[in-house]
């Protein structure tokens, strides 16, 4: 019998029916050395393994600040995109924080999913939650890190569930239905771990 965080848990970020072949992406920002940008994507690279997918190749590159559309520079996301075409990779993980605009950028120019080393640790998390309470943790930090990421025509498997006649109010895009039905979720998800905590408490005394 499933319980009530299987089937969320279940859309994870990577897809782990097949070993998917990953670029990796570091930029050495100031206050930081290129040593420490390789060490950070080695250690970003076995994280991926721990995901259930490869390496297959990996990016560079030194700046003063984020670019704001693809936090690389335009010249080393088309360097990027050309990689990917090269080795056949699937995603591209950045072993930055990328914002919500950024991926989206990203993930129109590459044609391919783009992660960063936050989705790669929540996704590590998912596979291994087994308790109640650590299965709606983490399916609360998923929903948080899905939920400004929605994108009109993309929102993925969250159409699929419980979609169709009845589900939408009057005027609602599906980009809103999902929308509302993740706040809804995370609204319920913390309800839950409060009364989670709480009987654990009492559990003690």
């Amino acid at each position: 019998m499933s319980n009530p965080y299987q089937e969320a848990l279940g859309q994870t970020l990577i897809d782990r029916s097949i070993r998917e072949r990953i670029v990796l992406v570091g930029v050495t920002l100031p206050l930081h050395t290129e040593e420490e940008t390789d060490e950070s994507l080695d250690e970003l690279a076995l994280l991926v393994d721990t995901a259930g997918a490869d390496e297959a190749g990996r990016l560079t590159q030194k700046r003063d600040a984020p670019d704001s559309t693809w936090f690389i520079g335009k010249g080393k996301a088309e360097e990027l995109k050309a990689l990917c075409l090269e080795v056949d990779a699937d995603t591209v993980v950045f072993d930055n924080e990328l914002s919500p605009a950024q991926q989206y950028n990203l993930e129109k120019l590459l044609g391919r999913t783009a992660l960063d080393r936050t989705a790669v640790i929540l996704d590590i998390f998912a596979q291994n939650a087994h308790t109640l309470e650590g299965k709606a943790q983490v399916e609360l930090a998923m929903s948080r890190y899905r939920l400004p990421r929605l994108r009109r025509g993309v929102s993925g498997a969250l159409s699929q569930q419980g979609g169709g006649i009845g589900t939408r109010g009057p005027g609602e895009t599906q980009l809103e239905v999902d929308r509302r039905r993740i706040m809804k979720r995370i609204t319920k998800l913390e309800g839950e771990l409060k009364n989670l905590g709480r009987t654990r408490l009492e559990q003690r005394k």
